[in-house]
């Protein structure tokens, strides 16, 4: 398994959930690029039903309820207001009749119940919200998560059941030969080469997957970013909804902090060089000024950003808001396969369909896949350490995140591990804290803990 982003962990956690023999390699740390970056949602996409895009929008709500089931640490049922406006293009009517089909499209029932809602009714829900022409709007139900922790819970039940995972090894080049595969793996580390023999090789490096040797796809990377603000700027209880035309940004509340995003637009240079630029957090600020005028948000409120890419299928017609957020899944006679496309929320999906097409490369006949059904985490010791909002910065949680989920790097820690670059005031004291505890867990010298700093510090934060 190459990548381990939500999709590459999806897949390995199935396969060792199948009694596999199988082993992941990340070239960076887990989640470290598409997978840590998104909107933080597990959704149906209300906007695809617009789209005609029924059978995408079933799929995505029934997996957003599987995961609720067996992730509910990291899905917290979440209303979303749509406000609709005279001229704006967005119906009430016609999203009253949405969101009814959307809560249908879930099993029959949604988180929670769709509403239609009168102008005053979404006026007193949504205070600050600009009341011109606004003509009332519906709220319909998603669930708020935590992108890189979903991806780690992953990885952390799939190694109980047998996989072997590695962060910052990187693949390298693969031939096939005697009915299997050679892959060449670089410990980026200890610059250290070896071989693994394997019978299949899954490409699951999202953005990265074009360059692979032997892939066979074409992806359009697009970039989304967010922004993060004080809840006291912006101080919904509701996530709402903001189109501009047909694309879509969201207001998002995470606990002391709100978010907003995400923008959408072509990406066409290096995966690991992905930044926020000035014209992205001007659209967002703006568009969240049309819709709360007397909230003034500046980029002075911004308290931290992040910057991912999509890698869709490879559409070179339309804008990238219209483009499929399907999946596609080849796999070659020799068992190469590639895995590219799809969500955050359609990755347990994914990866039980990519394995399902792997079991007869494989000859290992039919084994059910029970990724639906186990949880994610059985050990109600992990969960104070997992959430959709940071825990609280000690070194309990550090030795936690170093001992048992791979954390490397006080870059590791600080964004993936805790979110606490996202979201808390004092990034920089905070780090430095956490590398005086990381330096006596992992043995760093005096040198090596200052270089982790100067790398970490040199970091974008907004």
């Amino acid at each position: 398994m190459v990548g381990g982003g939500i999709v590459g962990a999806g897949v390995i956690r199935d396969a060792a959930l199948r009694g596999l023999d199988c082993a992941l390699v990340e070239q960076h740390d887990f989640g470290f690029g598409t997978s840590s970056r998104s909107s933080r949602l597990l959704h149906g996409g209300i906007r695809y039903l617009a789209q005609g895009r029924i059978g995408l929008v079933r799929e995505a709500s029934r997996e957003k309820k599987i995961l609720h089931k067996i992730a509910p640490h990291l899905s917290q049922p979440l209303a979303f207001i749509f406000p609709t406006y005279t001229g704006s293009g967005w119906v009430r009517w016609k999203l009253s009749i949405g969101v009814k089909l959307y809560d249908i499209l879930c099993g029959g029932s949604n988180l929670g119940p769709s509403q239609t809602l009168s102008r005053d009714t979404l006026l007193a829900k949504v205070p600050g919200l600009t009341p011109d022409k606004l003509t009332g709007g519906v709220r319909y139900y998603d669930a708020k998560t935590q992108d890189v922790r979903l991806v780690i819970d992953t990885l952390r039940s799939a190694e109980k059941y047998g996989a072997t995972l590695h962060n910052y090894y990187r693949f390298e080049d693969a031939h096939y030969e005697d009915d299997h595969w050679q892959a060449k793996i670089l410990d980026v580390e200890s610059q250290r080469t070896f071989t693994i023999r394997a019978r299949s090789i899954v490409n699951a490096t999202g953005p990265w997957s074009e360059n692979l040797p032997n892939s066979n796809t074409i992806i359009r990377p697009t970039k989304g970013v967010h922004i993060v603000i004080d809840h006291n700027r912006l101080p919904i209880s509701d996530a709402l909804v903001m189109p501009e035309g047909k694309r879509i940004l969201f207001a998002i509340p995470w606990n002391e902090r709100t978010y907003l995003g995400t923008t959408d637009t072509d990406y066409d240079g290096s995966p690991e060089a992905v930044a926020c630029a000035p014209e992205d957090i001007d659209y967002i600020l703006r568009i969240a000024n049309t819709y709360f005028p007397k909230a003034i948000l500046t980029s002075n409120d911004i308290l931290s950003a992040w910057a991912g890419l999509r890698p869709l299928i490879a559409s070179r017609n339309g804008n990238p808001s219209d483009i499929s957020r399907k999946h596609e899944i080849k796999l070659s006679p020799q068992g190469w396969m590639d895995i590219t496309g799809g969500k955050l929320t359609t990755y347990r999906l994914m990866a039980e369909q990519a394995i399902d097409q792997l079991l007869p490369h494989l000859k290992m006949g039919h084994r059910h896949s029970t990724s639906a059904e186990i949880q994610l985490v059985e050990d109600p010791n992990q969960l104070p350490f997992s959430k959709i909002a940071p825990c609280p910065l000690s070194k309990e949680a550090v030795t936690y995140y170093v001992r048992c989920e791979w954390a490397r790097h006080l870059e590791d820690l600080m964004i993936r591990r805790s979110g606490w670059h996202y979201y808390l005031h004092h990034q920089e004291e905070a780090a430095r804290q956490v590398a005086d505890w990381m330096a006596e867990l992992l043995n760093w010298t005096p040198e090596y803990k200052n270089a982790q700093l100067e790398t970490y510090l040199a970091l974008p934060v907004a």
